[in-house]
């Protein structure tokens, strides 16, 4: 079920109108129930995945808690990676795991039937395999108790709202909201609707009309000029960001709506001034995942210089392994390490370079540099992203390098009809006016306002905005019940 279906549509007003109406004691089973069917409208025989995990690492914490020694912890810690990250390989990286061993005995004249498995991804699987993750390993290092409520357990693995898609949270920040009783409250259940609103607006106006024009584009690289190439990469850098950012405020606000609250996991990241500032805002509760469960193990920065390097190198090339089981997210993820790398080496360098210039007072023309270099460093890392392969990467960056500008309007008027008559002047404009008001919309913190005031004037502006949202998805919006683009993930 999609956020931007009809299904869902009839499907949370239902859930929300009785989750009300109940005693807060059965309120529980009435979520678990509506996170089971919501991922089940997916395929059904997945739920069992989750209900393994759910029971593997509820046993595992139960008997974590039992030991008086880390090292009696350690087996039944052991036997929640063994079986959430076995899952993980067995449905998401076993047949390119299998391709590239096959491909390097090959290197060597070994030559055998690479085994090869026909399975569909079961959606959200890398979310909630980290999610349920991170409960047991804080359960290994006593930073919480093991949970006794099953049913309260198995609720934070499969909350609906961000079960496919994140944010991906803490045990220790979500399952004790469920024990709490929420109240109704119309201010709090009208901010939670207007951050779906606003979330349902970035993908259907902005992400969703963009994927028209790059996913023609990147589908077939060879057919299109530079200009074009260079057009449909800069679109998908806002495609991606509304799209998986629309997720989750459409993920927050639901839960906001229900009276709970999850972690904020963007924070409009192509303004950062830096790789590691643009970490600090994108998927935030990914980002800050790898910190706490593997950079920090692995020795984070308090070691020797190579090994800080070897650190950093690991985790963004496990995070880009996270995304998915092809070579480009691996360079994607590498990439940004060297970024971090090459920025934490260049540091002094860079402070004395800032020094020399005569506007380098004028701290806001510095910023705007930072952010434009910073920007375009991640647009290039998301060449790899998008592309079908490494080989289609390299084909983009070399006709990107090549363009050709001498075409002009007349170019980008070219491109537009050559990916798709729906992908007119006309989208190109609609698009870029969503974008500034989209950019509006986050610069002036609606969520902010709604806290410091209440006057006459500020309601009038706030509700203003939403009916305008709210005319603008109904006529710009592009209803085809397209997946979230991290839902493959």
């Amino acid at each position: 079920m999609l956020f931007n279906s009809f299904d869902f549509l009839i499907f949370f007003p239902l859930v929300v109108s009785i989750y009300f109406l109940l005693p807060h004691h059965f309120r529980w089973l009435l979520l678990l129930c509506a996170s089971y069917y919501f991922y089940m409208c997916w395929k059904p025989e997945y739920a069992v995945l989750i209900m393994i995990s759910t029971l593997i690492d509820y046993v595992a914490a139960r008997q974590m808690e039992k030991q008086d020694t880390k090292q009696g912890r350690k087996k039944y810690l052991i036997l929640s990676l063994i079986t959430n990250l076995g899952l993980l390989v067995a449905f998401k990286y076993f047949n390119f795991l299998s391709d590239a061993t096959h491909q390097t005995f090959a290197a060597f004249n070994i030559f055998y039937d690479a085994p090869m498995f026909d399975l569909l991804l079961p959606v959200g699987i890398s979310f909630y395999t980290f999610q349920t993750l991170s409960y047991t390993i804080d359960v290994y290092r006593g930073e919480r108790p093991a949970e006794k409520h099953l049913g309260y357990f198995a609720l934070y693995v499969s909350f609906f709202p961000q079960l496919v898609a994140g944010p991906i949270e803490r045990s220790t920040r979500l399952l004790p909201q469920f024990f709490q009783e929420k109240k109704y409250e119309a201010a709090r259940v009208a901010s939670g609707l207007r951050q779906m609103l606003f979330g349902l607006f970035k993908k259907v106006v902005i992400a969703d009309r963009l994927a028209v024009y790059v996913d023609n584009v990147y589908a077939s690289p060879d057919d299109f000029g530079s200009l074009t190439i260079l057009i449909a990469t800069y679109f998908f850098a806002f495609q991606i960001y509304c799209d998986f950012s629309g997720y989750s405020d459409i993920a927050i606000g639901a839960a906001k709506v229900l009276g709970y609250d999850l972690m904020e996991n963007f924070r409009r990241p192509y303004i950062a001034k830096s790789i590691s500032d643009f970490w600090k805002r994108w998927h935030i509760s990914l980002s800050t995942w790898f910190r706490d469960y593997l950079y920090i193990p692995l020795g984070g920065n308090k070691s020797s210089k190579i090994r800080w390097q070897y650190n950093v190198l690991v985790v963004f090339v496990v995070s880009g392994f996270w995304h998915g089981a092809n070579w480009t997210f691996l360079v994607w993820g590498g990439l940004h390490g060297v970024y971090l790398l090459i920025g934490s080496a260049t540091a002094n360098l860079r402070y004395k370079f800032w020094g020399m210039l005569p506007f380098a007072s004028d701290g806001k023309v510095k910023r705007i540099i930072q952010r434009v270099l910073t920007f375009h460093l991640v647009l290039f890392a998301w060449i790899f992203f998008r592309a079908a392969s490494l080989t289609d990467a390299g084909h983009i960056i070399n006709r990107i390098l090549s363009l050709d500008l001498s075409s002009g309007l007349s170019g980008l008027s070219a491109g537009f009809a050559s990916v798709n008559s729906s992908a007119g002047p006309f989208m190109f404009i609609t698009v870029i006016l969503a974008i500034i008001l989209m950019e509006f919309v986050q610069t002036i913190n609606l969520n902010e306002v709604e806290r410091v005031s209440d006057s006459v004037s500020a309601n009038w502006k706030r509700w203003s905005l939403d009916y305008a949202l709210i005319i603008i998805l109904l006529l710009f919006g592009v209803f085809g019940h397209s997946e979230f683009i991290y839902f493959q993930f």
